[in-house]
């Protein structure tokens, strides 16, 4: 006889049988299993370093991924009729892989710490807080139960439809039409509805964006400015970012007291996308501009992509108008209102166009000219920018007369002359600095000032990408969902932890949320790049007289990369 109040011990086991069937029902053993898998991997370190925020995101949609590719294993398993081990083995079963899982997930959190300080070293951060694995938890817990709530509910309704087409067909075929249907029901409502809405909004957003401007602020007076009276370019057709770059940087006082010595005014010239109607339209505008400040009687010119929103980055401009004493005009034309990732995921193709009309425009004007009484011309972008430019020409267009160089900085990793030049790189060299041809016509730079191609000579033009190992613009891979990197090989980058490791679908998704988040690093990694880096390719592009190696690091030290930081 049991004492009162006890159970038989038959009676807790099957209670405890009854309780882990249900939750077998409702939760897949073998979902729960690669799920806690694909959770502990999504910990592991990338490129850049992430808030218990993002991680608490990105690890609950890998847990929920995972927990997608395990369960549809399982069910497949079923579906095909393989044999399935008896009820006490399948619950044992059950048991280790809850206990494995549990044990998984809590060892990953554990080491999470060491693993995000092991980026945040490489790039001089502090360590993150000792709490961080439980806030991480407490953000990917709603997450993963959000997804796996939604992936209940569609495979609800391919039962639903399954079992509605049973009597019309047979049982696999009709699971196959089912499944069909509610994959093109979810791909219309995607493609047609959320994401043509989201694309709307964002681009109203960012179009407004662009157009808020201080009431307050006045057109520049000075008859070089764009948006002046005497300016070609209406102020009020230019945005924000355009109005940034025209009345900020250094004037001739400014560069003189940086640099000790003597500097003329430099001319920056910016066609925003309202100043004329289309886009020949508005490289006509930019060259007429040109010519009204004279622009074509500096020492050099450079034609200028933005980003996707516009934007210029002034460490780049400031940096080079400082090497030359100001002798320098650069036009920017605006092509787009959306931010580069989004533009570079959607719409890679949407500066080509105005990159080309404003090259072949200035390039057609700046041919005419004597060869010994006009600036030397050069392309610059940063970011989708530097994607844009690179589609500005061919080599074949310009052999007679070339343009005399280009800095090319983050250039994203579809970017083809820079994805051709990589690939094509000298053996031995590594993905991530690469080594082209005999270094004559293109160089690869980043922050550590490592040349190893001294001695040798500049051909006619001259171009330098400018590029950082943890930047993930450059590179993101869609091949990383399958295949390991090449940059990921020995040597490492600088800046790239040496914990880093690649696992199939959780570095493409750690690389994907690294590319949205690309310039929250601080100055000089990821996707922002420091004064500092452009001085030194500037000077392998445009070669500045009148300096010196101690002078040249004396510019850089009297520069702070803080105040050219994202804000």
């Amino acid at each position: 006889m049991s004492r009162t109040g006890s159970r038989p011990p038959k009676d807790w086991a099957q209670r405890a049988n009854a309780f882990w069937d249900a939750v077998a029902y409702h939760l897949s053993p073998p979902g729960l299993l690669v799920g806690s898998i694909f959770f502990a991997l999504s910990l592991t370190p990338s490129l850049l370093p992430r808030t218990e925020t993002v991680q608490g995101i990105l690890s609950g949609c890998c847990f929920a991924i995972g927990y997608g590719f395990g369960n549809l294993a399982h069910w497949l398993w079923g579906f095909l009729g393989l044999k399935v081990p008896p009820g006490r083995v399948t619950r044992a079963l059950g048991l280790l892989v809850g206990l494995v899982c549990l044990g998984l997930v809590l060892v990953a959190l554990w080491y999470s710490n060491t693993w995000q300080n092991s980026v945040r070293a490489v790039m001089d951060m502090p360590p993150v807080e000792e709490n961080q694995p439980l806030q991480i938890a407490t953000f990917a817990l709603p997450i993963a139960a959000a997804i796996l709530i939604v992936g209940k509910l569609l495979v609800t309704i391919i039962r639903l439809i399954w079992r509605w087409l049973l009597p019309h067909m047979p049982r696999r075929a009709a699971f196959v039409v089912a499944t069909a249907l509610v994959a093109l029901l979810i791909s219309i409502l995607v493609n047609n509805l959320f994401l043509r809405a989201a694309l709307r909004a964002a681009d109203n957003f960012y179009e407004r964006l662009d157009a808020l401007v201080q009431t307050e602020a006045e057109a520049p007076s000075q008859w070089f400015q764009t948006g002046s009276a005497e300016s070609l370019i209406d102020w009020e057709t230019i945005g924000r970012d355009s109005r940034v770059y025209v009345q900020s940087g250094p004037d001739a006082a400014a560069i003189e007291a940086m640099t000790g010595k003597p500097a003329l005014q430099p001319l920056r010239t910016y066609v925003g996308l309202r100043s004329a109607p289309t886009v020949m339209e508005r490289a006509q505008l930019a060259l007429a501009e040109l010519v009204r400040i004279g622009a074509f009687e500096r020492s050099v010119l450079v034609l200028v992509m933005p980003v996707g929103t516009g934007w210029v980055d002034p460490a780049a401009i400031d940096t080079l108008e400082y090497l030359h004493g100001g002798d320098v005009a650069s036009v920017a034309v605006q092509y787009s209102y959306l931010t580069s990732v989004l533009s570079l995921f959607i719409e890679p193709e949407l500066g080509t166009e105005t990159a080309q009309a404003l090259f072949n425009t200035v390039y057609d004007y700046w041919t005419q000219l004597p060869r010994d009484d006009r600036p030397r011309l050069y392309l610059h972008g940063l970011s989708l920018g530097a994607l844009a430019s690179q589609n500005s020409t061919t080599v074949y267009d310009v052999l007679a007369d070339p343009f005399d160089g280009a800095l090319w900085a983050g250039p994203p990793f579809s970017s083809p002359i820079w994805s051709r030049m990589t690939e094509s790189r000298v053996p031995g060299s590594p993905a991530w600095l690469p080594r082209f041809g005999n270094s004559s016509a293109v160089r690869f730079m980043n922050q550590t000032g490592a040349r190893d191609w001294e001695g040798l000579s500049w051909g006619p033009m001259r171009i330098v990408f400018l590029q950082y190992a943890s930047d993930p613009i450059v590179f993101f891979s869609f091949d990383a969902d399958w295949q390991r990197p090449d940059w990921l090989n020995a040597p490492r980058g600088p800046d790239v932890s040496p914990a880093l490791n690649w696992y199939p679908v959780i570095t493409f998704l750690q690389l994907a949320l690294d590319a949205a988040l690309a310039q929250t690093p601080p100055v000089g990694h990821g996707h922002v790049y420091a004064p500092a880096d452009y001085i030194d390719a500037w000077v392998e592009v445009t070669q500045p007289e009148g300096w010196t190696e101690g002078e040249l690091e004396a510019l850089k030290a009297a520069i702070d990369p803080v105040e050219y930081a994202p804000s």
